[in-house]
């Protein structure tokens, strides 16, 4: 028998070899090519919003102060009203203190923080539409939409990106912070950055004895920068679906799914440069002891400027 000029190799080597091969090679290339199509479609998702420039959105966000099962029949413990303009990446925040008087519909001048609960007496959830009008009438700006929160839903929101960072820039004791069965503790806060959870951030964004509403609405603004920029860093992506669960599970707002999809590329690409007011002192007018309202000439050309 003559012997081949080769080796005798088993035909079924020959034939896997370069099927594997081609696996891995096929492997390899849909997994470097799976984070740019990610990358394109998340792009495409924030930039074609923008294509079709929707128009401005003005919201006004309610923390109201309200426990474990007691519903929104309650006062709002922060009041902040949110621009968000697509096209121009633009967006604006005002914060007004909860003692601040302003024009409500049907019941004259009365504190901002009770304007909630007078609402929710005349028809369960209408506290966000009296609200609405109450700012329309006093401040010129037509409120498109709500979202209303209480100290759950918050709680649940930061406990859901894995709590915020936040530069504390003064040493703050507070020794009659309210607890949930309507007694008092002290919290304290050492100056410089720290970590916060869910809880620890509600103690920061509602402890106000140690100076006053202003200080605490500045807080609050804070606590929401921590919170979008934390959102906007790519390595917390992750965290977006517990969110987006904590938002719907605990909070009640009349914003759609277009309204979200609209907003939402404007908020992670243009918070960043937002411009941000807190209404101090200077821009209230004090007509008693502890009845001050909006200097509304003053206050005027910058809401024009940033809201529509």
């Amino acid at each position: 028998m003559t012997r081949p000029p080769y080796p005798l190799v088993p035909t079924y080597r020959r034939r896997v070899r370069p099927a594997r091969l081609r696996r891995r090679r096929g492997l390899c290339l849909f997994g470097c090519l799976l984070p740019l199509l990610m990358l394109c479609c998340g792009l495409s998702a924030c930039i074609f919003p923008l294509l079709i420039t929707p128009g401005p959105v003005d919201v006004v966000i309610m923390g109201v102060d309200a426990r474990p099962g007691e519903g929104y029949l309650t006062r709002a413990d922060s009041i902040m009203l949110l621009n968000v303009t697509p096209w121009r990446l633009r967006v604006s925040l005002l914060s007004i203190p909860r003692d601040v008087f302003i024009q409500v519909p049907g019941y004259g001048e009365q504190r901002i923080n009770t304007i909630n609960a007078l609402g929710e007496q005349e028809a369960p959830g209408h506290g966000p539409a009296l609200l609405k009008a109450s700012l329309q009438q006093s401040f010129g700006v037509e409120v498109e939409r709500y979202v209303r929160l209480d100290f759950e839903a918050f709680v649940a929101v930061i406990d859901a990106v894995g709590g915020i960072d936040v530069d504390v820039p003064k040493l703050i004791v507070d020794y009659e912070y309210p607890t949930a069965d309507g007694g008092v503790m002290t919290v304290r806060f050492e100056p410089g950055r720290q970590h916060m959870d869910g809880e620890r951030a509600l103690q920061y964004a509602r402890t106000r004895h140690q100076d006053d509403d202003y200080q605490r609405a500045a807080r609050q603004q804070q606590v929401l920068d921590a919170l979008l920029h934390k959102l906007t860093d790519p390595r917390y992506v992750y965290t977006w679906p517990r969110v987006l669960y904590a938002i719907q599970a605990h909070t009640d707002t009349d914003l759609n799914v277009w309204d979200m999809w609209r907003m939402g590329p404007a908020l992670l690409l243009g918070w960043s440069g937002r411009e941000g007011r807190v209404l101090q002192r200077d821009d209230l007018i004090g007509m008693a002891a502890g009845y001050w309202v909006p200097d509304y000439e003053r206050l005027q050309p910058w809401i024009e400027a940033h809201f529509d």
